[in-house]
């Protein structure tokens, strides 16, 4: 007789970013990202825009430093909210989709100079945190 295997503890629990009103108000105004990063420099989604605004414009190794500062930045928020380097970061929450953007912006310009297995792992990141985002 064989017995399937059950994880007991079930799936790591979603991560779920607090909210930095104060920055979103400001970003949502427009207020140009450089501000709002320097005024709250923890805040990934003033990377985000920052390294989204330089991919647009052609900086990828600008895009590449600012995607890196907010991801950084979002790694440090995730850890202390939870998150063990692993599991559920779902897009559906808003307050999340900075650092997610920062991945994403990230992984655009590690393939954009070649930097594969960077590209690679930040993809698959994406996938781990929401499967939605790296299909």
């Amino acid at each position: 007789m064989t017995h399937a295997h059950r994880d007991l503890l079930g799936p790591p629990p979603e991560t779920l970013l607090p909210a930095n009103p104060e920055a979103d108000a400001a970003l949502a105004a427009g207020t140009p990202a450089a501000e709002v990063a320097a005024a709250h420099p923890t805040v990934s989604a003033a990377w985000a825009a920052l390294a989204e605004e330089a991919l647009a414009g052609g900086r990828v190794i600008e895009a590449y430093a600012y995607g890196r500062t907010g991801y950084h930045r979002g790694l440090d928020a995730l850890r202390r909210n939870g998150w063990k380097g692993f599991g559920p970061v779902p897009w559906s929450h808003e307050p999340n989709r900075g650092f997610l953007r920062c991945v994403t912006e990230l992984a655009k310009a590690s393939e954009a100079i070649g930097e594969t297995a960077e590209t690679q792992r930040l993809t698959e990141l994406l996938r781990d945190c929401d499967p939605t985002l790296a299909p």
